[in-house]
């Protein structure tokens, strides 16, 4: 088995390893238990909108109006007047997280609550359900759900029938909350305080909304009531019913608002919070905003005397003005949180024991539904997918590195999972901070950890099979003195070769083939020996050493340890440029047959040493370079050019005269490679060439922004001036199927080439 082959075989297993943790429930509750107040740590409190507001029921407004701190002991004629003061401030939803199900102690205050509540048409009060809960193991991707048997209690019927709307707004009595029903499915899909709360705080942009319906499915738009009819129950249900039936409406209509250029900023908003709540899932993950009172709360008693415009630093009617307000109990303080127990622990849960209330997690709920930002868990496949490829990914850097064989290397894999680590979780603080994606955090922090101590283990399990092989083969032919030392070494067993950084160069002759079969083998001899000859005299003159001769092809390397590889790739470029010119005149004398050559020359790192096997080996060159310098050397039979490089090479030269030919995925890569045509020294390049060079160059950038007009043009115009340039008549070609058969899905101007 190859190291490449088990490298891919243990990365495909920690890859495994992490998704059939996410498969599993331990997938979710890690996630959920851990990964969840970590991004949330991460992110720290955020800006809640200012659309929305609590008024707090607290010990405050108890002592400040001499009530009990208990709300349901309050006289009902103070709720009633808060509604007069909110109303008249403009307040465009008034949500009471508070039950008026049974009769006050004074009727007149019921009747004036009533009549308040029917003043202002824009209430909503929450009515209770009595229920078990019993969690059930939530999907990803579907948010998460709870079974429960649900037991309803009907509002004073005075109140129920002033109210624009009642709805429930149940809490599952978990660990932590970090979820919430928007419809509660076991009670006939009823909408919760958000979601009515969000309608009526929408209905302005109803008629929008209705009209971008019709104009996604007119037959659908009939089923809504008109503006003055509305029962906001009932249009819920509808809405929902829709948008349920035909999933694909959704897209519809946001593909709509995307074209309607005359919606304003606020209606576009409020439309698209629509189209999400109802084509959403039932349950929902909450986008908390921070600790406790980070959503705007204000004391009921400075609500209540607004009104007044006081003075005195409270709040004013234009604090209220187009805001959604949530009435509840809300505590300042944990000792005063435990007199009235409706808290509920979060991960923004503070140190000293105070719980977000009941109403600050329904204006959460709102909040995230009217911003469509609540947190996202991703599709299933595309999580299994992230979790594979980054435990892959990691895997395969890993098995990669050398043996760490001391304390500097065992450091080196111990910072560099580390530095997995903080990639992968910059990664997902940013989607979580900036887009509300709930990346899985934890399963994949496990896998850098398992892939790095995997991958110690099986490189110490390679090292003490590879030595074993070392000493038998080195044995033949090298002292047991040298052995003994190579033993002692550290790193792989190859540390006797040198690992330097270089240029190649490959080079390959036209018409060889033929030429063997036409030509007698001592006249064939001769002339691959003046061949030769003509090519080696500049790769000796620039320094450069003759690795390998096979038939026609030469390949020529240049090394250096001491890092100063600008020098010795201007050396391989001159020695390229000097073999063109040399071989011209080889091939201009009369009665030779003329050996046309194509030049490829790639940069990196590259292995010398002893290559063999037995009782012969070879010192030489060895290295994905020498690859790739071949395929580029075979490049130019498609692009019709005869010396090219990769663009690394000419990475900080400012000598030759260049133009980039491409991207290009070369057969037997995995990875694109930049290549540039070498066209001469620059000092000695004619005003045809520069010419040339811009005009392409100008083509290639038409080309990349599929462009395909202009690039057709250009290469046409160059085509004109040099009616053999290979470059210009390959992408025209190009330019040409393109225009007339675009490209389908995602454009990436990277060429793909099967063959040699």
């Amino acid at each position: 088995m190859t190291d490449w082959i088990k490298r891919l075989l243990f990365a495909f297993l920690v890859g495994t390893f992490g998704v059939l943790i996410n498969l599993t429930p331990l997938g979710l509750e890690l996630e959920e238990d851990l990964g969840l107040p970590r991004l949330f740590q991460l992110r720290g409190a955020a800006p809640a909108p200012p659309d929305v507001m609590v008024v707090a029921i607290d010990k405050a407004s108890a002592v400040q109006l001499n009530l009990p701190v208990v709300p349901g002991l309050w006289p009902r004629d103070v709720h009633a007047h808060l509604i007069e003061n909110l109303s008249e401030a403009g307040a465009k939803v008034i949500a009471f997280d508070l039950r008026f199900d049974t009769p006050g102690k004074v009727p007149e205050y019921d009747v004036a609550l009533a009549k308040a509540i029917n003043n202002a048409g824009n209430v909503v009060i929450v009515e209770r359900l009595d229920r078990e809960d019993s969690p059930l193991p939530a999907e990803q991707g579907g948010g998460a759900h709870f079974g429960s048997m649900v037991k309803s209690a009907a509002l004073l019927p005075i109140i129920a029938d002033a109210a624009a709307a009642q709805a429930t707004f149940p809490l599952p009595r978990t660990s932590r909350i970090n979820d919430y029903w928007a419809f509660k499915t076991d009670a006939g899909e009823a909408p919760t305080l958000p979601v009515v709360a969000l309608q009526l705080f929408a209905l302005d942009a109803y008629e929008d909304f209705a009209r971008l319906l019709r104009d996604a499915n007119p037959s659908l738009a009939l089923r809504l009531p008109d503006r003055n009819s509305i029962a906001v129950e009932n249009l819920i249900l509808t809405l929902r019913g829709i948008f349920t039936d035909e999933p694909q409406l959704a897209q519809q209509m946001i593909t709509a608002l995307n074209r309607d250029a005359r919606l304003d900023q606020q209606s576009r908003r409020l439309i698209r919070s629509m189209v999400s709540l109802y084509s959403g899932d039932e349950a929902r993950y909450l986008n908390f905003y921070g600790p406790p009172r980070t959503v705007r709360t204000i004391p009921y008693y400075q609500a209540l005397r607004s009104h007044h415009g006081s003075g005195t630093g409270g709040p004013t009617e234009n604090d209220f003005k187009g805001k959604a307000v949530f009435v509840g109990f809300s505590a300042a303080t944990q000792p005063e949180q435990d007199r009235i127990r409706d808290d509920y622990h979060t991960v923004f849960s503070r140190s000293d024991g105070l719980y977000l209330s009941g109403v600050e997690i329904a204006a959460t709920a709102f909040a995230n539904l009217l911003e469509d930002r609540p947190l996202r868990l991703l599709p299933p496949p595309l999580n299994l997918a992230i979790v594979f490829l980054w435990g892959f990914a990691i895997a395969i850097v890993v098995a990669a590195l050398p043996q760490p064989t001391n304390i500097t290397l065992g450091t080196v894999f111990v910072l560099l999972g580390l530095g997995f680590v903080s990639i992968y979780v910059y990664i997902a603080h940013h989607q979580f901070t900036n887009a509300g994606n709930w990346l899985p955090l934890i399963v994949p922090l496990l896998q850098v950890p398992v892939a790095v101590f995997g991958a110690v283990s099986l490189k110490y399990y390679d090292v003490k099979r590879e030595r074993e092989i070392l000493k038998k083969a080195f044995a033949k032919f090298v002292p047991q003195r040298v052995v003994t030392e190579i033993l002692k070494s550290t790193g792989p067993i190859t540390t006797n070769n040198r690992l330097v950084h270089g240029a190649c160069l490959a080079t390959d002759a036209d018409r060889y083939t033929t030429l063997s079969e036409e030509m007698n083998p001592a006249q064939l001899g001769l002339l691959m020996n003046d061949y030769y000859a003509t090519m080696f005299e500049p790769v000796s003159r620039h320094e450069g050493a003759v690795s390998d001769v096979v038939g026609d092809a030469m390949l020529a390397i240049w090394t250096t340890s001491s890092g100063d590889e600008s020098s010795l790739r201007k050396k391989a470029c001159l020695a390229c440029l000097d073999i063109a010119d040399a071989l011209e005149r080889f091939n201009a004398i009369k009665g030779r047959p003329p050996l046309y050559t194509r030049i490829g020359l790639h940069s990196g790192e590259m292995l010398l040493g002893a290559v063999g096997a037995l009782h012969h080996f070879e010192y030489r060159a060895v290295g994905d370079i020498v690859n790739t310098a071949n395929r580029i050397q075979g490049l130019n039979k498609y692009l019709g050019t005869r010396l090219l490089v990769s663009e690394q090479v000419i990475e900080g030269l400012d000598d030759f005269l260049t133009r980039s030919v491409g991207r290009f995925l070369l057969a037997g890569r995995t990875t694109f490679i930049r290549v540039a045509e070498l066209m001469g020294r620059k000092q000695e390049a004619s005003s045809e060439q520069t010419w040339l060079a811009e005009i392409f160059t100008d083509a290639m950038l038409a080309y990349e922004a599929q462009e395909w007009n202009r690039g057709c043009y250009n290469f046409a115009e160059i085509l004109k001036a040099f009616p053999d340039d290979g470059p210009a008549r390959f992408y025209l070609k190009r330019c040409q199927h393109y225009r007339e058969t675009p490209p389908v899905g995602p454009w990436d101007a990277c060429i793909r080439m099967e063959g040699k």
